[in-house]
């Protein structure tokens, strides 16, 4: 009788390590992404600053050279994790549905960037833009960043539930038995 024997390309830790590789890249996609929108918008202020403008909420102190540093290293970062993203994916080892996660929380990112420049604005007056930027894009970000987390567990849920190389051990009772297993028994 056959042993049930599990087909992964690598064993323990190799595996494990390889079920990994793709959260570094995507981590630095989603923390890029924001700070590379947030320089590219640039300052929206309608007053300078001598003339003592309103706030929505003050901007933080950052001089125009550290604003440049981290605009031009988050591109280039959000622009390599994402080529590896790709690559990774092409190559099969990031699950093409892991997009529907990572896309989501880009998208969010994009717009609180945006956002920040807009909620930060030195104006006179009223910072009208602020509060249209809180009813209109609030809810648009929440929804996006709730449905990367429902997407998120689901393929969590199914990776564990898969057999093989993308998921965790195969189901008691399946037919997930090594080639050189069958081989020998004369299968």
């Amino acid at each position: 009788m056959a042993k049930l024997r599990l087909r992964w390309s690598a064993p323990g830790p190799e595996r494990a390590r390889a079920r990994g590789a793709p959260v570094a890249p995507a981590l630095i996609l989603v923390l890029a992404v924001p700070v590379a929108a947030w320089w590219l918008v640039g300052d929206q202020s309608t007053v300078p600053a001598s003339m003592d403008p309103d706030y929505a909420f003050r901007p933080w102190r950052i001089g125009p050279v550290a604003a440049r540093a981290a605009g031009i290293g988050s591109l280039a970062a959000g622009g390599v994790a994402a080529a590896v993203l790709i690559a990774m994916t092409l190559r099969r080892r990031l699950d093409y549905r892991w997009w529907a996660v990572l896309v989501p929380l880009a998208a969010a990112g994009i717009i609180a960037g945006a956002g920040w420049r807009v909620m930060t604005a030195g104006v006179i007056g009223a910072n009208i833009g602020a509060g249209l930027l809180v009813f209109t894009c609030g809810p648009l970000v929440l929804g996006l960043l709730i449905w990367a987390l429902a997407a998120g567990c689901l393929l969590a849920a199914q990776d564990q539930r898969r057999p093989g190389p993308g998921g965790g051990p195969a189901r008691p009772g399946s037919d997930e038995v090594g080639q050189d297993e069958r081989h020998r028994d004369g299968e």
